[in-house]
């Protein structure tokens, strides 16, 4: 049962069939619902900056950036998800400094 304010009465449902039955005011209160949201690893933020970063390879050629079209770009690759999931593939082009990720 859950609590449900109707108006001025106080209701205590049924999720599972609907039944609702008149409470009173503690008793609406004493059944109060809370929620909580807790973030897990899977949650995380991954911040880039604007310098390039340790490790990027530079690729010339075989990608082109989607804002400016320069075919020169650093590449570099970052577990994003869950471990079984495959690394995400991030590419900064070097002229315009626009940075897109690419799922592998």
């Amino acid at each position: 049962m859950y609590p449900k304010r109707d108006g001025a009465k106080y209701l205590l449902v049924c999720k599972s069939c609907g039944y609702s039955e008149e409470a009173s005011r503690e008793d609406h209160q004493a059944y109060r619902m809370r929620v909580t949201v807790e973030k897990g690893p899977r949650d995380k933020i991954v911040v880039i900056d604007d310098e390039t970063p340790v490790g990027a390879q530079v690729l010339k050629g075989s990608v082109t950036c989607p804002k400016c079209g320069h075919d020169e770009v650093y590449f570099w690759m970052m577990q994003t998800r869950s471990a079984d999931e495959p690394m995400t593939r991030f590419y900064r082009c070097k002229r315009c400094r626009y940075t897109w990720r690419e799922y592998a």
